[in-house]
C-alpha cells in the first residue's frame, strides 16, 4: 500500500484491509508524507505484527513505493491497495477466488465490468485509451488496464525487471506480464472516484507518461 499525504483516509483503509479474512500481511510504504500520515500509522498500527510500515526519506513516487513494498511482502499472493477510499478492500476475496478457481497467475479488478461512480470524463478517456493500447500492443484482452486492484502470484512479480517510479507502474507491469505469456483474468469491482480537492494526485501528464510506457515496453524490457 503506497501512501503519500493520506492522513484523512489511511487509518480507515487499513482497518478495512485488516478486517478482510484473506489478508495475512499488509506492507504500507509512506512515501515521505508531509502531513500526519506517518504518525497516524505508527500510533494506530505500530504494534500490529501483521502490518509492516516503511518510510522513504524522500518522495519517490507511487511506483517506487510499490517496489519497496514488494521487497518486504512475504505472502504467496500480492495485491496493490491505494491509501484512499476509492476502492473497497472487501473485494479482495473475489479476486483471490477467481485466482484459485482458475489457477490464474494475474487477476485485475475491472471497474468497467463492475460499477464506476464519479470518474471525470478526461480520466475516463485516459483509462479507455490505456486499455485499448494494452489490448492492441500486448493482446491483453482486458477492460481496465489502469485499475489499482492488480493481484499477482508473488513469483510472477519476482521474475519481472520492474523500474517504474511514479504512476507508470501499471502500464509497465501489464506489459511485462503479458510479454511473459501470463493471461490476465478480470473480476468486476465497485469504484468511487475522488476529486482533486479530496486528494486525488494523478494528473493528465501522468496519463501521457502511462501511454508512453505502454508503447516503450512493447519494444524494450
Amino acid at each position: 500500500m503506497p501512501a503519500f499525504n493520506e492522513e484523512g483516509t489511511i487509518c480507515e483503509v487499513l482497518r478495512r484491509v485488516r478486517a478482510v479474512p484473506v489478508v495475512t500481511q499488509i506492507v504500507v510504504v509512506d512515501d515521505c508524507s508531509t502531513d500526519s500520515t506517518g504518525a497516524s500509522l505508527w500510533k494506530q498500527f505500530g504494534d500490529d505484527p501483521a502490518i509492516v510500515v516503511k518510510r522513504h526519506g524522500t518522495n519517490q513516487g507511487k511506483g517506487a513505493a510499490i517496489l519497496t513494498g514488494l521487497r518486504h511482502a512475504d505472502g504467496d499472493v500480492v495485491v496493490i491497495q491505494d491509501a484512499d477510499l476509492e476502492y473497497e478492500p472487501e473485494q479482495f476475496a473475489d479476486l483471490l477466488g477467481l485466482m484459485v478457481r482458475e489457477n490464474a497467475t494475474v487477476v485485475y479488478g475491472s471497474r468497467f465490468r463492475g460499477s464506476v461512480r464519479g470518474m471525470r470524463l478526461p480520466n475516463l478517456l485516459a483509462n479507455k485509451i490505456l486499455t485499448f493500447l494494452a489490448n492492441v500492443l500486448f493482446g491483453a484482452r482486458i477492460t481496465d488496464e489502469a485499475t489499482c486492484y492488480k493481484m499477482f502470484r508473488r513469483e510472477v512479480l519476482a521474475g519481472l525487471p520492474l523500474r517504474a517510479r511514479r504512476f507508470d507502474f501499471c502500464p509497465e507491469v501489464t506489459a511485462k506480464v503479458r510479454k511473459r505469456g501470463h493471461v490476465i483474468r478480470e473480476v468486476p469491482i465497485r469504484y468511487q472516484a475522488r476529486s482533486n480537492a479530496d486528494g486525488k494526485k494523478i494528473r493528465w501528464t501522468d496519463g501521457l507518461s502511462a501511454i508512453w510506457a505502454l508503447i516503450k515496453y512493447r519494444f524494450v524490457d
